[in-house]
């Protein structure tokens, strides 16, 4: 894991003066590499190459970048690991290539060289965002990974081209207009995430997944990026190639998959642990680590003070089960709330997912002790996992029976009561309806269900269901949707209506939400984070199996869960999904309320959000009359990331102090 950052333009810039912007633009992303540094620079060209390294596989020089092939025509930086690279090297030393040292940056280069870009990346097993120049075509290649793991961000404005790992290089580098792209605002605050390609800046893209982007001349038009792997493909040919076995087949073959993912991903020439939740997905790969292991794998799990966030026990009981050597810390909400000043700078794109925080706690943890941690992500998206695949699909099936004029009609009635509303009436019904005082949420989900029938198509109503804001446009200047953005789901008929809503998520969610929120959190503290259930051989398997694997008896993942059975008794796993989350309704009513308060109303005529509207939710969520915190959430990053971003970091500490808890 590391950073790369880089620019393309025909500005007569010389050496040295490439040289500078190579330096302040990597100089920004040290943390991701923190071990070493290169920059190659071709003045004739424009071209300057820069890294960061975190040294994983071959700790010598031999694994310096960047790096040139044998040939001397490509140059290359490289974020990531392709991890099946032995196996590539002898199949490339059977065909005469020579090495010099033991790096997967060098396996790369002289698979560039035999087989072609393209046809290289589609041999690769990994995590990867790549930059090579091609000094006989004089042209730049950017690329993705399949899945969207490591990041890639372009920029292109006025003949200048940057590129790097994190949107704060791009910043530091010889030019960056930050005119914020209003649409771009408008899906975060509906997801709390920006959809690629979009960012938050309009003159910057990120570069889908599974992607190729080549540049010839930076002073055209940014050319179409090209796919070499895609879910939505993936997707279409295991649907339509159906795993025709029976139970114990299936298990088998996922079995082994994960397998030699798991071993795969514990190659390494520096101390390797995972990270476990005590979860279903988490718990499995740890469990392959230590029966692939000859001792105790190093597993770290965080625990939280609240009861209802703490799932520090249920690690701890799987970590003793499987004789893992555990590392447990338990923190305050102060712990917690400590990490919020922070959050702006570490995300230098708006990311609103409260996980962020307990995410980069764990990793923190972590990188006390190891360098390389595996993580359970992909198992809710790949295999069923979330409560909304299951109960959504029954809700949206059902609703889309009723006229639409008894869907408004409803939605209306739902809404007509404010949350709170619909709470103290179901607690002064408790006496007389005991089962129905035990529902939890009951406003909240009386308000989701509105929302859902307020809703004219399919992709509208799952968008329902995923949505802090059902209409951040009125919160926004000039806002409006991104009707690409829900795509996906409409774009897929053929498909069950379960498999387009994990299509939707694989393809947006798991890449923009969840990975990037991971790369951030582990990278801010210099920890690689490797996620062996998305090994693209593990995604085309799971589209080749029938639903009943996925879903049985009213509950997800049910293959996963049958292969941790054979090393974990059910009974320590078979329990209500937590999620890893925190207090945020109680947090910014409490000791956030005056610093979000002072972020929120800050700037209401900047030309940016609706200060009214702003100001109105900020008031009814105060007075009880809204249960939003998760929008509010939102509302609350993008105000600290403009003030960290949109001004001088000096402007910003001392604007905006940190809370005090």
């Amino acid at each position: 894991m590391c950073g790369l950052a880089g620019v393309f333009a025909r500005r007569n810039w010389n050496s040295d003066a490439l040289q500078g912007i190579a330096s302040r633009m990597t100089g920004a992303i040290v943390h991701r590499g923190p071990d070493d540094g290169g920059i190659w620079v071709d003045a004739s060209e424009g071209v300057a190459l820069g890294f960061r390294r975190l040294a994983i596989v071959d700790l010598s020089a031999q694994g310096h970048q960047p790096m040139q092939s044998m040939s001397g025509r490509f140059i290359v930086i490289f974020n990531g690991e392709v991890y099946n690279y032995r196996s590539l090297r002898r199949d490339l030393e059977s065909m005469g290539c020579v090495f010099r040292g033991h790096s997967d940056t060098e396996i790369i280069l002289a698979a560039f060289e035999r087989w072609g870009i393209q046809q290289s990346v589609r041999r690769f097993i990994g995590m990867f965002a790549i930059a090579v120049w091609d000094v006989r075509l004089r042209e730049l290649s950017l690329i993705r990974d399949r899945l969207g793991i490591k990041p890639m961000f372009v920029y292109h404005h006025a003949g200048v081209v940057t590129f790097g790992s994190e949107l704060k290089a791009m910043l530091a580098g010889p030019e960056f207009d930050r005119t914020i792209d209003m649409t771009a605002l408008t899906s975060y605050l509906r997801y709390l995430y920006v959809p690629a390609p979009r960012s938050i800046f309009q003159h910057a893209l990120k570069l889908p997944p599974g992607h190729i982007l080549t540049i010839t001349d930076p002073e055209a038009p940014l050319p179409a990026s090209t796919a070499f792997w895609s879910a939505q493909r993936a997707a279409r040919q295991g649907l339509a190639t159906q795993f025709s076995g029976g139970d114990e087949d299936a298990i088998h073959e996922l079995d082994s998959l994960l397998t030699d993912a798991v071993r795969l991903r514990m190659q390494a020439d520096v101390p390797l642990g995972a990270l476990l939740s005590g979860g279903i997905d988490s718990s499995t790969v740890v469990a392959l680590m230590q029966a692939s292991a000859d001792r105790p794998v190093k597993t770290f799990t965080i625990g939280f003070d609240q009861e209802e966030f703490d799932e520090a026990a249920h690690a701890r009981a799987i970590a003793r089960h499987l004789g893992t050597d555990h590392t447990e810390l338990h923190l305050t909400g102060a712990d917690a709330l400590a990490v919020i000043p922070d959050l702006a700078d570490m995300f230098d794109e708006p990311l609103a997912d409260p996980s962020q925080i307990p995410t980069f706690l764990v990793c923190q943890l972590a990188r006390r002790n190891v360098t390389v941690a595996l993580t359970g992500d992909g198992g809710d998206e790949l295999f069923g996992g979330y409560n909304r695949y299951i109960s959504g699909e029954r809700m949206i099936t059902g609703f889309q029976r009723w006229p639409r004029l008894l869907r408004r009609f409803s939605a209306a009635g739902a809404t007509s009561l404010s949350p709170r509303s619909w709470n103290q009436m179901r607690d002064a019904l408790r006496p007389i309806f005991p089962g129905a005082g035990r529902t939890r949420l009951l406003g909240e989900k009386i308000h989701k269900m509105g929302d859902l029938l307020r809703a004219d198509s399919t992709s509208g109503m799952y968008r329902s269901l995923l949505s802090a804001w059902q209409d951040p446009e009125d919160l926004v200047v000039g806002g409006s949707s991104d009707r690409n953005a829900d795509a996906t789901l409409g774009a897929n008929d053929s498909l069950g209506l379960m498999e387009r809503m994990m299509l939707a998520d694989q393809m947006s969610y798991l890449p923009d939400d969840l990975l990037a929120k991971v790369d951030r959190a582990s990278m801010a503290v210099s920890l690689e984070a490797r996620v062996p259930i998305l090994d693209h051989r593990v995604v085309e398997l799971a589209w080749r199996l029938p639903r009943r694997f996925k879903v049985r008896d009213g509950r997800g993942k049910w293959i996963l869960r049958q292969i941790l059975y054979k090393h974990v008794p059910p009974a320590l796993v078979d329990r209500e999904k937590m999620g890893f989350s925190v207090p945020l309704a109680q947090w910014l009513a409490g000791p956030l309320r005056n610093w979000a308060g002072d972020l929120l109303l800050s700037g209401e005529k900047d030309g940016i959000l609706r200060g009214k509207v702003v100001r109105r939710e900020w008031d009814r969520f105060i007075a009880g009359d809204s249960t939003n915190s998760a929008g509010l959430w939102g509302l609350v990053m993008f105000k600290a990331w403009q003030s960290r971003w949109l001004t001088s970091a000096s402007e910003y500490s001392s604007q905006y102090p940190a809370p005090i808890i």
